[in-house]
């Protein structure tokens, strides 16, 4: 496994790495450990860093680059390693990944460490009047305005790494505010993810692999509980359509009674005005006929005894 951490000072990836290193029996690289190891050893590339830093110069990216080619050609380092303070520029990131491309290797993850700068300055400020109320002597590190400027010079100079790795689709990033063992856990994930998908990656080769005779998958656990879910699920859907639907005719045989009931009640006002509209008509006309006569029948009536009379 190789990773790399990144993250500004006091983000706490001197912790992260040697929790990796213990986890996944693989070697931190410090950048400053090997330039100091290589200068030891008395290596050529160890003896060219050593003149430079002599001379009071930076050593240059293609020196560091070597160093790292020669540790990581190690035997301890065969795991894997992760990689703590280098690459701090893009173009060191460049060197790196040319470098492990010809010796066929490549990077797992790169995890990002996100912090408050802030509140990073604000513990220093705290540590240090902590220490100097208890007569403590301070370190060279625990000073607000050494922390600032480290910190403006990676916003400089190593940011931008986050969006050269975003681009590659390697970079993770994690809570760095966490609590330490929460962040572990965090980290933990990502690998364990990255692991998974290697491992499914992998095809057999060679031989064995046209050899190798599709299996019929066997049912599993899970997927008998997903179908149990799928058919329990169907059976509620269905219920609960059957229930709506029996509402909805219910609801229907409701209205029709309604619309049949309101049309009698209708009907009969219409009577009921018919017939009070004849009554007040006949009371309008005195009991007469059209004619204005009276009624037919007794007209013919008395006609009849005066002919009878007369005769």
């Amino acid at each position: 496994m190789r990773l790399i951490l990144l993250g500004p000072p006091g983000a706490g990836k001197g912790t992260q790495a040697l929790r990796l290193v213990a986890k996944h029996r693989i070697v931190q690289l410090s950048t400053g450990d090997m330039l100091r190891a290589a200068v030891a050893a008395g290596t050529p590339v160890g003896l060219r860093a050593k003149s430079i830093m002599d001379a009071g110069q930076l050593v240059p990216d293609e020196v560091v680059v070597a160093i790292i080619a020669d540790r990581i050609g190690q035997p301890d380092a065969k795991n894997g390693f992760v990689l703590d303070g280098f690459p701090r520029t893009v173009p060191q990131a460049e060197a790196l990944d040319k470098l492990l491309a010809e010796r066929g290797l490549k990077l797992d993850a790169v995890i990002e460490l996100k912090v408050d700068e802030g509140i990073l300055v604000k513990r220093i400020e705290t540590r240090v009047a902590e220490m100097t109320a208890r007569g403590e002597p301070l370190r060279k590190d625990d000073n607000p305005e050494v922390l600032k400027g480290r910190l403006a010079a990676y916003r400089a100079q190593t940011a931008p790494l986050a969006g050269y790795y975003d681009a590659k689709g390697m970079l993770k990033g994690v809570d760095g505010m966490a609590p330490i063992d929460d962040v572990t856990a965090a980290i933990g994930r990502i690998l364990g993810g990255k692991a998974a998908a290697k491992k499914v990656s992998k095809k057999p080769a060679g031989k064995s692999a046209a050899k190798a005779k599709p299996v019929k998958a066997k049912p599993t656990k899970a997927k008998a509980k997903t179908k149990k879910d799928d058919t329990k699920a169907a059976k509620k859907a269905a219920k609960k359509a059957a229930k709506a639907a029996k509402k909805a005719a219910k609801k229907a045989e409701a209205a029709k009674k309604a619309a049949k009931k309101a049309a009698k009640k209708l009907a009969a006002k219409a009577a009921k005005s018919a017939k009070s509209a004849k009554k007040a008509k006949k009371a309008k006309t005195g009991g007469k006929s059209r004619s204005g006569k009276g009624k037919p029948g007794r007209v013919k009536a008395k006609a009849r005894r005066r002919l009878t009379k007369a005769s």
